[in-house]
């Protein structure tokens, strides 16, 4: 057997050749090869539009197998992680990204997680556009949620890219409703396995005589209705929202 794994066809027929060479006079050997189908897939998750699998069979970049998913989403927490099984791809991690400019962090047994900015993808820099590998696993980081909930217009999940304050958070939503009770919001906080009920008063807020609130992951900001009573206990979030069972087998793309 001659193993062709990793190998160029130039290569392999020079094996070819040479074993031949033991009972013909001068043989020469062609290859060419004609199916990469058994190649480990690319998988790309998290924040883009349309979770992809890809069989690559070409070079390809980080930035063109994102745009091929739609582009980003606004869950986006600005932060690409791309794992990087060992002994996978045919092309070494240090010639597929610049580890200077990009993190690399290497496993024992030759794997290597890259961890990449999308802000510098954006700006263009080459070290954020690495060269992808076949068995790579791209996922595209969820900003940490904040929850906004009761009298706003648009009650939503909030993502939290750094620090968000309670008056963006508000307006993020959509702003207060009409019928809110400024002065009766509550910020439902799990915090070193303990939970807190933090009252705040808005209108003081923006009128300057309160600090506006920062707020922390998770947080479930709830304001009150007029004429309706206020909420004591946390809400227990809907399990769908932060299902993704949407991406659990991700359809198959050719990239030829």
């Amino acid at each position: 057997p001659i193993y062709g794994r990793c190998r160029s066809e130039a290569e392999i027929a020079g094996d070819i050749a040479k074993i031949y060479g033991k009972i013909l006079r001068d043989p020469k050997a062609e290859v060419k090869i004609i199916d990469r189908s058994n190649r480990a897939v690319v998988r790309l998750s998290g924040a883009v539009t349309f979770a992809q699998r890809f069989q690559l069979r070409r070079p390809v970049h980080l930035r063109e197998l994102l745009v091929i998913a739609g582009g980003v989403t606004d869950e986006a927490s600005g932060e690409i992680m791309i794992f990087r099984p060992g002994n996978l791809g045919c092309v070494r991690a240090t010639a597929a990204v610049n580890v200077d400019a990009a993190a690399a962090v290497s496993k024992g047994n030759g794997s290597q997680t890259l961890n990449i900015t999308i802000s510098e993808l954006l700006k263009g820099s080459p070290a954020a556009d690495p060269l992808i590998l076949s068995g790579d696993i791209i996922t595209v980081e969820k900003a940490v949620p904040i929850y906004v909930i009761g009298a706003v217009n648009n009650p939503r999940q909030v993502s939290s890219r750094s620090q968000i304050t309670l008056t963006r958070a508000i307006a993020s939503a959509g702003g207060l409703a009409k019928d809110a009770v400024e002065d009766g919001i509550t910020i439902f906080r799990r915090e070193n396995g303990e939970s807190r009920v933090i009252a705040v008063n808005f209108g003081k807020i923006k009128t300057g005589e309160l600090i506006d609130e920062v707020l922390k992951p998770f947080d479930i900001i709830d304001i009150p209705r007029r004429g309706a009573g206020k909420r004591q206990y946390p809400p227990v979030l809907d399990p769908a929202i932060l299902s993704d069972s949407k991406q659990f087998n991700p359809p198959l793309r050719i990239i030829d």
